[in-house]
């Protein structure tokens, strides 16, 4: 059994992105080797002068040329992010975000870990793997925006990398169906800012309710200001409430990827916030 992580961009996307940039191309062809006879018809049968006729043509040309060259330029862009995503290339850009988050997070003996959002279970098994003897559970509502993510596909790759201390389940990260303080350590990778019309301060609120005191947080998305707010003053307001070792950490300047990967994949205000309750 091979480990497949699939991959953030999917595949149709590029391809469907390719397809309507000949559709467009074509038709703006189509459209400049047709119009002319339609436009003297038209002139022909109305007050519209030639000259009207031909900005016309231009408009509708020049459109779908533009579209052509829009779609095909974003699916150059979902190949190129492919490539860097996929686990089996050579940058494997996946690989190391998921290992550098995992990597900060310690579970004791006997312990338990929650994997906020766990797509197709990397961050999940990397922190079990990291945790032979503690358990780490992945929840993630897996829905058809990503189909190819599913909690099958979680436990085939857990299988497939010899790891037994895991767990798959439904779950939403807008509220956990969990009591406070139920895990010794909580990860999370690129989902908050997924979800739309909420405050991300209070979902990583939500996160944090369920961990243990003493427990760890590693928690990586983009943090930008749009995004959510004032993460500095955030983190500053755990560090008053008790929270030690608070961190925010960029992952966008030479940690987890260069700047320039960063604004190329859409992915510039990454950060990793890290500590213990």
């Amino acid at each position: 059994m091979k480990v497949d992580y699939k991959n953030w961009v999917p595949k149709g996307m590029a391809a469907g992105f390719l397809a309507g940039s000949a559709v467009l191309a074509a038709g703006a062809t189509l459209a400049g080797a047709l119009m002319p006879s339609a436009s003297e018809q038209i002139a022909d049968d109305t007050e519209n002068t030639p000259d009207k006729c031909k900005w016309f043509k231009r408009v509708v040309v020049s459109t779908l040329a533009a579209g052509a060259a829009g779609t095909g330029v974003f699916g150059a862009w979902c190949i190129y992010a492919r490539k860097m995503f996929s686990y089996d290339g050579e940058r494997q850009l996946s690989r190391q975000i998921v290992e550098g988050t995992a990597e900060r997070v310690k579970i004791p003996s006997g312990g338990v870990g929650l994997d906020v959002g766990c797509g197709s279970g990397a961050l999940t098994i990397a922190v079990a793997k990291r945790n032979p003897d503690a358990k780490v559970i992945g929840i993630d509502p897996w829905g058809p925006e990503y189909a190819s993510f599913n909690k099958e596909r979680c436990e085939e790759n857990a299988a497939a990398e010899g790891v037994e201390n895991v767990r798959f389940q439904n779950g939403n990260a807008v509220k956990l169906d969990f009591p406070d303080e139920t895990f010794d350590a909580v990860t999370s990778n690129y989902v908050y800012h997924n979800i739309m019309g909420k405050n991300r301060q209070e979902l990583l609120r939500e996160s944090l309710r369920i961990l243990k005191k003493g427990g760890t947080f590693a928690l990586h998305d983009i943090m930008s200001k749009a995004r959510y707010g004032d993460m500095e003053a955030f983190a500053q307001q755990l560090r008053e409430e008790g929270y030690e070792k608070v961190e925010l950490i960029e992952t966008d300047s030479g940690l987890f990827m260069s700047q320039n990967e960063a604004r190329l994949m859409f992915l510039k205000g990454s950060k990793l916030l890290t500590g213990i309750k």
